[in-house]
């Protein structure tokens, strides 16, 4: 079996990670957070569809320091990710798969109650409209969006030069084999972990090979990740007053992640020391597995969301 059955079969047997409490975020405003960013000593999140475009800067106790609004009207803001001192968000939730472009925004992110003109880009895909929820920047500096779907998705690119005053045409790249929810990139640049509600995959950046496969901690609708300088990973939920997890690879993951990293990259998985083909007709039995183990996936994963 090959493809999105096996990786997400594979996901279902994957060992349960544990996640260790950071904080809670303080602000009844966060409510349904949908991305987060690490910075170190704050972190950044955002409420998905139905809020503002407004940016919450949090510090490690998980009270609200700062608020950035950045636009007038957004759709539904489901994902973020880092640009040097700034934040990209993106307006890239699309339940019912009928816009007919996306957006992000370059906001910049800072304490304190503010508004900012932040650069609105238009980014349309190449074969019809998709719901995501995870944006990864890679070295390259290219934006990548990655579809939410239940067997998987894929990974679409953007220009490495954004035109603010025209449509940017997104270029279709490798499948992702989770129910995404989120993605952060590693420290190295060389990896990328893909979040779903409770599996995740490391997978090889820039072409999502899968490394490993994690069964996440249990959060009542799992929908952010981070990944800090130093490679802590932390895990944040829809939910008011949710809590932000930090957690830990396995020690084989980060063996196996350092083997593929060039030398003198950061370490991976490590905590801070702050504070916290298509198958054949002949496979049809596979299939037939497959199926099972996608359907058991998307049961836990509802279950976990109730």
């Amino acid at each position: 079996m090959t493809g999105p059955l096996a990786t997400l079969a594979a996901a279902v047997a994957a060992a349960a990670l544990v996640g260790t409490p950071v904080f809670s975020f303080a602000d009844d405003a966060i409510d349904e957070s949908s991305g987060l960013i690490d910075l170190g000593a704050t972190m950044v999140t955002t409420n998905d569809s139905g809020d503002d475009a407004v940016l919450y800067l949090v510090d490690r106790t998980g009270r609200t320091i700062g608020r950035t609004t950045y636009a007038d009207e957004v759709v539904d803001v489901e994902a973020l990710a880092p640009a040097g001192d700034e934040v990209w968000a993106a307006d890239i939730g699309d339940n019912r798969e009928r816009r007919t472009s996306v957006q992000v925004y370059r906001v910049p992110v800072a304490p304190g109650d503010r508004r900012v003109d932040a650069p609105r880009y238009d980014l349309v895909y190449p074969d019809g409209a998709h719901d995501a929820e995870s944006l990864v920047v890679g070295p390259d500096g290219r934006l990548r969006i990655i579809s939410k779907g239940i067997l998987g998705g894929s990974v679409y690119v953007a220009p490495k030069v954004l035109d603010a005053d025209r449509p940017n045409r997104l270029t279709r790249g490798p499948s992702v084999s989770i129910f995404a929810t989120d993605a952060a990139l590693f420290p190295s640049g060389k990896h990328v972990l893909v979040r779903g509600y409770g599996t995740a995959v490391v997978a090889t950046f820039p072409d999502f090979e899968p490394v490993a496969f994690l069964d996440l901690p249990a959060q009542e609708q799992g929908e952010g990740v981070s990944i800090g300088s130093s490679g802590r990973i932390r895990l944040s939920s829809e939910g008011r007053n949710s809590e932000v997890l930090q957690i830990k690879l396995p020690a084989d993951v980060k063996a196996k992640l350092a083997e593929e990293t060039t030398t003198g990259a950061p370490p991976v998985g490590v905590e801070d020391p702050e504070p916290s083909p298509r198958p054949s007709g002949r496979d049809w039995p596979l299939q037939i597995g497959g199926l099972a183990a996608v359907a058991l996936v998307f049961w836990l994963a509802l279950r976990r969301r109730r």
